[in-house]
């Protein structure tokens, strides 16, 4: 005798609502259920169809996979880096507008971080200019 296998016949797709999804969700979220148990409850079909709902609908977000690569993928990384560019270039330029600083004063004599400073550069220029 031959031995035949039988296949069992695959019932067709059932769609479920979304307020039904969440509800399994919830039960299963909450531990009243376990996803076999619920399965078991509902009906529901699928060896991962409660874990698809809890990952689409419930707290199990958060264990997607996050993307990793590059910093450079990341948009507050990016954003970061950039900051920190422009902080180096602020940072330069400090320090040379406080090296100008201390070249007038030396040169010519004026403390541009007093106050009235301004104008003795400018009578000074006039003056330099008028040899």
């Amino acid at each position: 005798m031959e031995h035949q296998e039988v296949k069992e016949k695959e019932s067709p797709p059932v769609k479920y609502s979304l307020a039904f999804k969440k509800r399994v969700v919830q039960e299963y979220v909450k531990g009243y259920l376990n996803k076999d148990q619920l399965k078991i409850k509902y009906g529901i079909g699928g060896k991962s169809t409660v874990l698809k709902w809890c990952r689409k609908y419930g707290n199990l977000r958060q264990h997607e996979k996050v993307p990793v690569g590059r910093p450079m993928n990341n948009p507050d990384k990016q954003r970061i880096k950039e900051l920190e560019k422009q902080l180096k270039e602020a940072q330069f330029k400090v320090a040379a507008y406080e090296m100008l600083i201390e070249v007038i004063k030396e040169e010519d004599g004026i403390d541009l971080l007093k106050k009235g400073a301004a104008k003795q550069l400018i009578s000074s220029q006039k003056s330099t200019r008028g040899k």
